[in-house]
């Protein structure tokens, strides 16, 4: 394990107790949340090692990684992830009509084609081999593991997206780094995240299934990922949530507290967290688009 000396967001040195809970999708083992005293940024602490977090992923529940899931919550996700392809590729509308996009994160591949087949030129970063593969395999697109983001020119790409993504990556300064560095002058990233100030995060505490320990590392509210924007002269210029993502995390989470009727209990829970976050526009899971600061 790995203990983390300074925030990764504000390098400050000093943090408070934050929650202690378990890898309850997976592994069952125990980790720490801490947040910074400065900038109130919530991480994990402390981490596993690089060499070790893939063995984390190695389920065939990590449904981002496995296009063949069967059952009927396969057979549910699949038609959610039908409604927001349609729903991600409309965001991406509203500030570039065509271009180039690298989706960080890529999975198996299904919103790259789906770009593609819109005659957008695209390209794919994902660390699981196996879904590299399906990618190419059944999509033909370019897909490519993460070493290869340091071989990418400037100023390369009109959009960049991470669905899910910047919460699971390591060298957090470097990947923001990277991302200002290929996405063009006048180009866009689009960056969706749990948030951990949400009402389901609030109502579910340590079963939050949105804190996915260890394979998040950071646990972002809307503050802190716009402070950690800020340091990299990147700006937040629209944001829209991700609804279905409560159903699903409250879904788990009642799993976790090993409630019956969970499946009932996680779309009720959902759609109450949906009600509350209409108010303060805080849901579950957010999209931030974002451009470069002049």
């Amino acid at each position: 394990m790995i203990e983390i000396k300074n925030c990764p967001v504000c390098s400050a040195t000093t943090y408070s107790k934050y929650l202690e809970t378990e890898d309850y999708f997976f592994s069952n083992e125990r980790f720490s949340l801490v947040k910074c005293t400065k900038c109130n940024l919530v991480f994990t602490n402390p981490i596993p090692e690089l060499s070790k977090i893939g063995d984390y992923y190695e389920t065939d529940k990590y449904l981002s990684h496995n296009s063949g899931s069967s059952g009927i919550i396969g057979t549910i996700y699949k038609k959610v992830r039908e409604i927001n392809l349609k729903n991600k590729y409309s965001i991406i509308l509203k500030f570039k009509k065509e271009g180039s996009v690298i989706d960080i994160g890529s999975g198996t591949g299904e919103f790259l084609n789906y770009l593609s087949n819109r005659k957008w030129k695209t390209k794919g970063i994902e660390p699981s081999k196996n879904a590299r593969e399906f990618a190419r395999e059944n999509y033909n697109i370019d897909v490519n593991e993460e070493s290869e983001l340091s071989n990418i020119p400037n100023e390369q790409f009109d959009v960049l997206t991470m669905w899910h993504v910047l919460e699971h990556v390591y060298n957090l300064d470097e990947r923001m780094k990277t991302i200002v560095r290929i996405l063009k002058a006048d180009g866009i990233a689009i960056i969706a995240l749990p948030m951990v100030d949400s009402a389901d995060s609030l109502q579910f505490g340590k079963y939050w299934a949105g804190l996915d320990v260890p394979r998040h590392l950071y646990h972002f509210s809307a503050n802190t990922f716009e402070t950690l924007a800020k340091k990299y002269n990147l700006k937040i210029i629209d944001r829209y949530p991700m609804k279905f993502d409560s159903l699903y995390v409250s879904w788990l989470s009642h799993q976790a507290m090993k409630h019956s009727l969970s499946l009932l209990r996680g779309v009720l829970s959902g759609l109450k967290s949906n009600l509350k976050a209409n108010k303060n526009s805080n849901y579950s899971s957010m999209i931030f688009v974002l451009n470069k600061s002049s």
